[in-house]
């Protein structure tokens, strides 16, 4: 039953330039609510072709199947906003995973995998299909605000920094913690594809819902830099991963991000406009994220000290 408080939108009027407008107007109702109150839906009939999905997901299992030296050919590039490549996650940390880490393939930061034969292929064609699902869900999210048309596309028209994430969690053991810190993403849109697995949680009204996997379903979350945009009109989620007990998890993540040199900080469209004060002061982007890689690199002792979006609000006191 919890499952169900996570909306299930179909995305084919939009796609096919359907004119039922009574169907597009509940869309986008739909995703209003759910980015108001918790920053959280799923999406079928979204562009990506499901068997594309299916077999990156084999290939994926494959990948992380070998043994160590075989992943640390694909050891990350120099130069890269974020260490592109094979890594895994700090010793210290509860999260216990090894990942793949994917810029656009004509970046030049990639270190993908010759090995399987198919996986650099179907890698480049996901993150194609993942840009374009992004992009259109930009697009209704800018409809729901009622910005200008093309607003967003404009602001953050630089696909240079999006990045694409292939996973693997380890099995959690009887004995372990096997859930990871709770967090929200510093970008815009994130789109998640888990496998059976699952794992995924969605923090909303005090309890963590289970996200249930389901085949050719893509989970959208709503990142912190929409949140400031929007002056907390739309939430970026709270969400965590729990491993399973006994197998493993794997996944795939697309971040449709920002720009490092973009500033961000709450459109008047939503302040000043409205009458309503900042609830946010402004920063480039690229500092939140050196902030937050710092953070995760040398963990806080006390919860309340991880760097979060909070770190840029304004207090009314």
């Amino acid at each position: 039953m919890a499952n169900l408080a996570i909306p299930t939108i179909d995305l084919s009027p939009f796609l096919n330039n359907e004119d039922d407008d009574n169907c597009k107007k509940k869309v986008k109702e739909i995703i209003s609510q759910a980015c108001s109150e918790y920053g959280f839906f799923q999406v079928v009939n979204h562009g990506v072709p499901l068997n594309l999905l299916s077999r990156a997901m084999e290939l994926s299992k494959t990948y992380f199947a070998f043994p160590e030296e075989e992943k640390l050919k694909c050891s990350p590039k120099c130069g890269a906003p974020l260490p592109a490549g094979y890594n895994k996650a700090p010793e210290f940390s509860p999260e216990k995973k090894e990942y793949m880490i994917m810029f656009p393939p004509d970046s030049g930061f990639n270190t993908l995998p010759s090995n399987p034969p198919e996986f650099k292929d179907v890698m480049e064609e996901m993150f194609s299909h993942f840009s374009k699902a992004g992009e259109l869900i930009e697009s209704l999210i800018n409809v729901c605000l009622g910005l200008p048309q093309n607003f967003l596309k404009e602001y953050n028209h630089d696909r240079s920094w999006d990045f694409m994430l292939a996973l693997h969690y380890f099995a959690a053991t009887e004995t372990e913690n096997n859930g990871t810190s709770e967090h929200e993403d510093g970008n815009c849109i994130t789109l998640v594809v888990q496998d059976e697995s699952g794992g995924l949680e969605v923090y909303k009204n005090g309890e963590w819902i289970p996200v249930i996997p389901e085949p050719g379903k893509i989970v959208v979350n709503i990142g912190d830099s929409i949140q400031v945009l929007t002056n907390n009109k739309f939430k970026s989620a709270t969400h965590r991963v729990v491993r399973p007990k006994g197998r493993s998890r794997h996944s795939f993540a697309f971040f449709y991000t920002l720009q490092g040199d973009k500033w961000v900080e709450p459109l008047p469209q939503f302040t000043e406009e409205i009458g309503e004060t900042a609830k946010f002061r402004g920063f480039f982007y690229k500092d939140y994220l050196e902030l937050r890689t710092r953070s995760k690199l040398h963990p806080q002792s006390r919860p309340e000290d991880v760097i979060r979006i909070a770190h840029y609000a304004i207090s009314t006191s």
